[in-house]
């Protein structure tokens, strides 16, 4: 669906400005039974606390918590945490990172709305849902349980160098998420993303304007070197 292009195509345009989308070892965070592997076609390993259906392929799935991952410290390149700090609950938060920085190698991404205004634009649209007397979706009930992460989680950790982006205009999110109301525009908006794939993401990246419903967080340990997506300036 066109909102997982949402929030993957940002980090797969990171893990290509870091020489990490053809190669390394990758982990993903609450990946769900598809994850990142709708897009970068490598194996790597989702965890999750469960799966809803059968993982796809090219994912190995592992049954664990975000906030006791069974791996080594360092076992993987990349870590990849795409929409779910909006789901743990606001105290365990820095621990979820934590156990994503100790676990990750290179480079630890994460994703997420973020802040008040984005949490109110989810309100309305589960309001818009109770409203067309449709059930809202699980992720969008769970949404309105705890406030949204702010920037501030990321604030005084030592030893990996921060670039903070902002993606997806709360305006252009609402907009897509009631469109995706509709199970023909959710038809053919995939239909568009599998025969002209580049087309569709230069079309998302205009949408990427302040206001912002999503940050993106990218950290690489500090004898790394940071190369940043073209097209995008970080946040200081």
């Amino acid at each position: 669906m066109l909102n997982w292009a949402a929030r993957y195509y940002p980090i797969i345009r990171i893990l290509k400005a870091q020489g990490l989308f053809n190669s390394g070892s990758l982990l993903e965070i609450g990946s769900g039974s598809i994850g990142i592997g709708q897009f970068r076609r490598i194996s790597f390993i989702g965890c999750d606390i469960s799966f809803d259906s059968r993982p796809k392929w090219p994912m190995t799935p592992v049954i664990a918590s975000a906030v006791q991952l069974p791996f080594q410290d360092n076992e993987f390149d990349i870590t990849v945490t795409s929409d779910v700090m909006e789901h743990i609950p606001p105290e365990m938060r820095k621990k979820v990172i934590g156990e994503s920085l100790r676990v990750a190698r290179k480079l630890a991404i994460f994703g997420f709305p973020c802040g008040q205004v984005a949490w109110e634009s989810d309100r309305s649209l589960h309001s818009a849902y109770v409203d067309a007397n449709m059930t809202p979706p699980g992720w969008l009930t769970e949404h309105m349980e705890a406030p949204f992460p702010e920037p501030e989680l990321f604030a005084d950790i030592d030893g990996w160098q921060i670039q903070q982006f902002g993606s997806e205009s709360i305006t252009f999110h609402s907009w897509m998420m009631r469109k995706e109301m509709s199970l023909l525009f959710v038809l053919l908006s995939s239909i568009g993303l599998r025969a002209a794939p580049y087309v569709m993401e230069a079309w998302l990246r205009k949408a990427d304007r302040d206001p912002y419903y999503r940050q993106i967080f990218a950290l690489r340990r500090c004898e790394e070197k940071f190369r940043i997506p073209r097209g995008k300036r970080a946040i200081e």
